[in-house]
């Protein structure tokens, strides 16, 4: 029997120069369902990030010529493909420069292959059907709270009126909020609900997007701190009454 041929959602790029690595991906996630093509330096992997016949993007930190946070700013610039960094073990440094650039998430080397792929369920995951996963969402598919309105089936965030470019767990998150809006959404649920893994105590993703999410949609709103926290339990987005 012939075999199907895989869809945009199943096909991963992996962007890493180790083509030994490259080889054990497709071996491995071949069987879970996926579809992998490798490419082994930062230009190349651009160019083919954006040729829209990809779901996810594994990319490197350390890659010739084209290093790993300039390709990702350069995908960013025109893209919102979902992309996971993979970083050198215990160098939080490039993490948190991954995450502010706008990674979706990252994994330290060496990982486990099982890792990786649970990682790519989990973003893909959530890049389709947030609000069918929250227990608490009101089933609306357009939604407005203050000066932001969001259509989750187009996946278009504007606040007044301007289009504001999100990665897929920026959205994500702002969902949640928004569905919860003027009520404290726990760091917990976010992390399991969204990052599709349990809080860590080092971990510091949630609160990297939690920042960019603040910075691309603006501290405040009406005079009143748009995403606040409430240390020690999580995130209220605030819900305006009053017009200044």
């Amino acid at each position: 029997m012939q075999a199907q041929p895989h869809s945009v959602r199943d096909r991963v790029l992996v962007v890493d120069d180790d083509s030994v690595l490259c080889d054990l991906l497709a071996d491995f996630l071949g069987p879970e369902g996926f579809e992998v093509e490798a490419v082994g330096d930062g230009i190349r992997g651009v160019e083919r990030a954006l040729s829209g016949d990809h779901a996810i993007v594994v990319l490197d930190v350390m890659l010739p010529g084209l290093n790993g946070f300039d390709a990702l700013r350069r995908i960013r610039a025109s893209s919102g493909i979902p992309i996971l960094m993979l970083t050198a073990r215990g160098d939080e440094f490039d993490r948190v420069v991954g995450l502010e650039i706008g990674a979706d998430d990252y994994l330290p080397k060496p990982f486990n292959p099982r890792e990786l792929a649970a990682r790519i369920r989990a973003i893909l995951r959530r890049t389709s059907d947030t609000a069918s996963r929250w227990p608490g969402a009101a089933p609306a598919d357009r939604l407005a709270v203050g000066d932001v309105h969001m259509d989750v089936n187009a996946r278009v965030v504007r606040r007044n009126g301007e289009t504001i470019g999100l990665t897929g767990v920026e959205f994500g998150l702002l969902e949640i909020l928004l569905r919860s809006a003027g009520s404290v959404v726990s760091r917990e649920v976010l992390s399991k609900d969204v990052l599709g893994r349990r809080l860590t105590h080092y971990d510091r993703s949630l609160d990297m997007h939690i920042s960019n999410l603040r910075k691309k949609l603006g501290h405040k709103t009406g005079g009143t701190e748009r995403i606040k926290t409430i240390r020690g339990v999580g995130y209220v987005y605030a819900i305006v009454t009053e017009t200044p």
